[in-house]
């Protein structure tokens, strides 16, 4: 209990309650709503370390599962956090714009990236020198502007398992992919915004960057912990192959001993069998064809 009531401090510290303007409210957040002060509606704190809770669960799972967790937040105040967020747990992120169909339109994306990362190598390697200056200045410029939007899933080869969005009206677009092929959804839900249109819905402030700050990186954390359980899990796994494989050799090196011993038994026992037929017996000759006599039996001449 006391860790919840420490996160609620800080959430209240970080200004997570704050919500719209009532006149702007959408009424399914009524749920989530505490009161209303000043024209401005203040969210449940209570609801958010619930909410928040259950969706950083989730994550730890999808993470642990060694699946992919994509993190959307184009917006300006959100952009920069949300990036080093993901970074540091090598997740998927779009924080300049979304581009229609990222999702959707996967392999296309696909191959965009692979063009950025063949410029990249081109800059790299040396091979860009028989290019004249324009043309390698176009290529540094091509590069850049497709290091801004594409830079954050360069790493990402398949579709991700879940979205985290940071406000879920402003990422419609991103949200409406992720719906038609069946993602995972967290989100972060103002008092504007429909919160059964995420699987995961996290009621919070979205525009102010401390709000956004911390629960992002609570996500993060929870993110983390699921990877170092599946590091350690597959670390435990790897010895448990290696004694199983001792141990498989040794049953292998016993049988071929054994078998080797029950064979030099039966050259033993067949060494003391008299040459000939069965039990022994001497074999007859049968002569030859060639020193039988003739019938009848004639005389010399």
């Amino acid at each position: 209990m006391e860790n919840n009531t420490s996160l609620q401090q800080q959430l209240l510290e970080a200004g997570v309650h704050f919500g719209h303007l009532k006149k702007k409210w959408n009424p399914k957040m009524l749920p989530y709503i505490f009161a209303e002060k000043k024209g401005i509606h203040i969210i449940d704190l209570n609801k958010t370390v619930d909410h928040l809770q259950e969706a950083a669960a989730a994550m730890k799972q999808i993470a642990k599962s060694g699946k992919k967790i994509m993190f959307v937040a184009t917006k300006k105040q959100a952009k920069e956090i949300v990036s080093e967020c993901a970074k540091r747990v090598n997740m998927p992120y779009a924080t300049e714009r979304w581009l229609g169909g990222m999702l959707t339109n996967f392999n296309t994306v696909r191959k965009s990236v692979k063009k950025m990362q063949s410029i990249e190598k081109m800059l790299a390697d040396g091979s860009a020198e028989s290019l004249t200056k324009k043309e390698r200045l176009t290529l540094t410029r091509d590069k850049e502007k497709m290091e801004k939007v594409l830079g954050g899933i360069a790493q990402l080869g398949r579709l991700p398992a879940a979205l985290f969005l940071v406000d879920i009206g402003h990422e419609h677009i991103a949200l409406a992919e992720a719906k038609r092929l069946g993602i995972t959804t967290f989100g972060m839900v103002d008092t504007n915004s429909d919160p059964n249109k995420v699987d995961f819905a996290v009621p919070a402030n979205d525009d102010a960057t401390k709000s956004i700050a911390i629960i992002t990186n609570y996500i993060v954390a929870a993110i983390a912990e699921g990877l170092a359980e599946r590091q350690a899990s597959k670390d435990d796994e790897g010895e448990d192959d290696n004694n199983n494989e001792n141990e498989a050799r040794a049953r292998r090196l016993e049988a071929e001993a054994q078998a080797e011993a029950g064979r030099g038994g039966r050259r033993g026992a067949n060494s003391g069998a008299p040459a000939g037929g069965p039990g022994g017996a001497p074999k007859r000759r049968v002569p030859s064809s060639g020193n039988r006599r003739p019938a009848g039996g004639g005389g010399s001449r």
